[in-house]
């Protein structure tokens, strides 16, 4: 590893910090811009489709940047880099099964967290109001979930913070967990949030034992796609509702298919790469 071109650095709570700067810089900086916008033209762009999107990409961007100025060339003497080398097709066939298979476990778990009551109805009635808002232009909606956020979240969530931990010294699956939650808690509410952290986990270990950022990547676009198109034609992301059957069956199926090809990937199927 010390004569990879991908440098060691690790990640720590100022490395947080400045992940965190960086995203309000890149906000800041593009509402700013629209301030701008407004006073010169006379229109304000928060109302276009693309904005949030547009918001997003400034935001991750920026932080991955001061990440890469601030902790990882001071230390390293590198530019921050990453592997997204493609694997064997052999590994493809193994890793989607595995994703779709959590992907409906965490339906299940996701379904079972209140939706009414004095505390959750209202809070999920403003979830609902902010993804309506967010799906309102299909094409941006399938821009910005299926390929961008892929794309920048991978790159904070695995290829700087669940490495940055192992870099550290942080064993392998805590790091994993930790970066997953990290990674349930940014999304603001309960409902994602398990989601989240359980599909996270999967990310985690296929970069963990592939040591590519690509494969996360397809695999967070592929969940995200499958959510797009739920919303987008039967205005629910539930697969249960879009195939008319019991959650339990949900449940069962994702048991199956997750335990069956997880157990292919780590155990039957000795997949581990390196970077160099």
């Amino acid at each position: 590893m010390e004569n990879s071109r991908y440098p060691k650095f690790t990640f720590t709570w100022l490395g947080g910090l400045v992940l965190l700067a960086g995203l309000i810089v890149g906000t800041m900086a593009l509402s700013f811009f629209n301030i701008f916008w407004m006073f010169a033209f006379k229109e304000n762009l928060q109302y276009k489709d693309w904005y949030f999107m547009l918001s997003n990409a400034a935001g991750f961007l920026t932080a991955i940047a001061f990440f890469d100025f601030f902790i990882v060339r001071p230390s390293t003497g590198k530019k921050l880099n990453f592997n997204f080398s493609p694997t064997n097709f052999y590994t493809y066939l193994l890793i989607f099964p595995m994703m779709f298979g959590m992907m409906l476990i965490a339906e299940f778990i996701t379904s079972q967290i209140p939706t009414t009551g004095p505390f959750f109805g209202k809070y999920y009635e403003f979830f609902e109001r902010l993804m309506e808002q967010l799906t309102d232009d299909p094409l941006v909606m399938i821009i910005t979930a299926v390929i961008c956020a892929p794309i920048f979240e991978e790159i904070v969530f695995r290829g700087i913070i669940q490495k940055g931990l192992i870099n550290k010294g942080v064993r392998p699956v805590n790091a994993i967990l930790m970066a997953s939650v990290i990674f349930g808690l940014v999304h603001g509410n309960p409902w994602q949030f398990v989601g989240a952290v359980l599909l996270g986990c999967v990310l985690g270990l296929v970069y963990y034992k592939t040591k590519s950022l690509l494969l996360p990547m397809l695999l967070h676009g592929f969940n995200n796609l499958c959510s797009t198109i739920l919303i987008v034609y039967t205005k629910n992301e539930s697969f249960a509702d879009a195939f008319k059957i019991q959650e339990w069956v949900i449940l069962a199926v994702g048991i199956i298919l997750f335990s069956v090809f997880y157990y292919l990937f780590t155990r039957k199927y000795k997949v581990h790469y390196s970077e160099i």
